[in-house]
């Protein structure tokens, strides 16, 4: 396949093995041979990245090289120049370890956005809030990502414009306004910062690729590859994409889906979209998406299409997936496939279902499952029932009962004093990493179900219920409300990951494990062990 490769510093195209191109690029390799629709990209090895952040000088030559000459193959695949004022090339700059890690490395889109190039985009696109709006989420998440500065400033603006206009969210804002976010963004920069946002494309280009290597090294990523045992990764690759907008309005957007329900194992899909939106909207947790539904109303082509690949994906892999897409203009691009995060007990349905379905056989299901512990697939419930005090959407199943805790390190002190926690957020972030896994239980005010942080919940197997309308959080001053009535740091909360009901208080649980799965599972493993087989 010739638009996807790892490049060398003399250019050469070599092959795309997980553990040297990371294994975002080397399935994003393979639904491009199944004939998916993936812009091109070229990928930075994982074997750069150590060197880089120890910032051996030797290999900075060998990066740059590697970069210069991926973007010279870039022009050519799209027609487009980097830099160029009419006709610019803009590119996504991605991380992707040998192992998947939802959430915990960095990525930058728009990368190659300045003054001249915003105005060649709205010159090729014909849409000049696109372009705005794309220039200042750029501004955004360099200055974020690069130079670590706080996502508040940011907010802070984008609410005072909000209110000047009347609009209850940035989607509904008017290109004036984006334009004039844009320009106020660098200035929030440029102040704190004590210096100008770089407007030159490659030093934005370096600048985010070096970024995406630190990331390796960040708190959250170490502590998830410490709970994950992931030892002996070399660190994350850098794949960098040609851009495609899911921001361009309502024929536009960007969604997750999961090729079963991830939580219970069903065989559905399972897939949250936001219309005029980028994937960091999605997979963020800050925004509430709509579910499958509301696509395939809308734009049925697009959703027929996402089916059919789903289910080439699920008998490639030959396991559930986790789907990350962009439709720009009505037109689906697959951007990423992994294996799917998911419970314990949707583990366990999902092998013995993809043996019945004849995708894997008998001892690739043991494999699948043989490090589960039996205790976490079982599935609890309330006794009895009693009045929910609100509703949210559930992202994994379960019941949780514990005291709320409004931050990591608080969930911390609960813990260690012996009670199961709640942790209670405005939004899902995989910055609580920490707290996630401390957490017999996750509620958040906003956020989808495939945010980065719910996949992550489920595959700890927690309780998870986002997207609470209900509940307002003041992280900082901790305490919350939910449906007028005041919670508090240490009160009880309890939580129905299946119907998506929240109690106040303590509430008893029953407990029941997965039996006709389990049987299977122990069966095939005797079956395995026999000898002669």
């Amino acid at each position: 396949m010739r638009d996807l490769f790892l490049i060398g510093p003399d250019g050469e195209k070599q092959p795309l093995l997980p553990e040297t191109a990371g294994a975002k690029a080397a399935d994003l390799w393979r639904m491009a041979r199944l004939g998916l629709s993936v812009p091109p990209a070229f990928v930075l090895s994982t074997h750069l990245c150590g060197p880089i952040n120890r910032g051996e000088s030797e290999v900075q030559h060998i990066f740059d090289r590697c970069l210069g000459n991926g973007i010279s193959y870039l022009e050519r695949a799209t027609g487009r120049g980097f830099g160029d004022a009419r006709n610019p090339l803009l590119v996504s700059v991605r991380s992707g370890a040998a192992r998947s890690m939802p959430g915990m490395l960095e990525t930058v889109l728009d990368v190659g956005l300045n003054a001249q190039t915003v105005r060649g985009l709205i010159r090729i696109t014909g849409n000049p809030r696109l372009a705005w709006d794309s220039y200042r989420r750029f501004v955004q998440g360099f200055a974020e990502v690069v130079w670590g500065m706080p996502t508040a400033p940011f907010v802070a603006r984008l609410n005072a414009i909000k209110r000047a206009e009347a609009v209850a969210h940035d989607s509904e804002l008017d290109p004036e306004a984006f334009e004039h976010l844009a320009t106020s963004y660098r200035a929030i920069v440029a102040e704190t910062e004590g210096k100008e946002f770089p407007d030159d494309p490659f030093s934005q280009l370096t600048a985010v690729a070096r970024a995406v290597y630190r990331s390796w090294e960040a708190e959250k990523a170490r502590t998830y590859r410490d709970l994950n045992r992931l030892d002996g990764l070399h660190g994350t690759a850098v794949t960098v994409q040609a851009m495609v907008f899911g921001n361009g309005g309502g024929r536009s957007g960007a969604g997750v889906a999961f090729t079963r329900n991830p939580a219970t194992g069903a065989k559905e899909l399972y897939a949250d979209f936001l219309f005029d939106a980028q994937g960091e909207d999605v997979v963020s947790g800050r925004r509430r998406p709509s579910d499958w539904n509301v696509l395939a109303t809308k734009l049925p082509e697009v959703a027929n299409t996402l089916v059919r690949g789903a289910e080439q994906l699920e008998r490639e892999f030959r396991d559930v997936q986790d789907i990350e897409f962009t439709v720009e203009d009505a037109t689906l691009y697959f951007l990423q496939t992994r294996a799917g995060k998911r419970t314990p007990r949707a583990a366990l349905k999902i092998a013995v279902d993809l043996v019945r379905e004849g995708l894997i056989d008998e001892a690739e299901a043991i494999r699948q499952v043989g490090n589960i512990d039996p205790d976490s697939t079982i599935m609890a419930h309330f006794a009895g029932v009693g009045k929910a005090i609100a509703t949210a959407t559930p992202a994994s199943i379960g019941v949780a009962t514990g005291r709320v805790a409004f931050d990591s390190t608080r969930a911390a002190v609960i813990a260690e004093r012996g009670d199961p926690v709640i942790l209670v957020r405005p939004e899902t972030s995989t910055n609580d990493i920490l707290g996630l896994n401390l957490a017999a239980g996750i509620l958040t005010a906003v956020g989808g179900r495939t945010a980065h942080a719910a996949v992550v919940a489920r595959q700890l197997g927690k309780v998870c219920l986002v997207g609470c309308s209900a509940l307002a959080v003041d992280a900082e001053g901790g305490s919350a409300t939910i449906a007028g009535q005041t919670l508090g740091e240490g009160d009880w909360l309890s939580l129905d990951g299946g119907s998506g009901e929240i109690y106040l208080g303590k509430r008893d649980v029953l407990r029941e494990g997965p039996h006709a799965e389990l049987a299977a599972i122990m069966a095939w493993k005797a079956k395995c062990a026999a000898p002669g087989t």
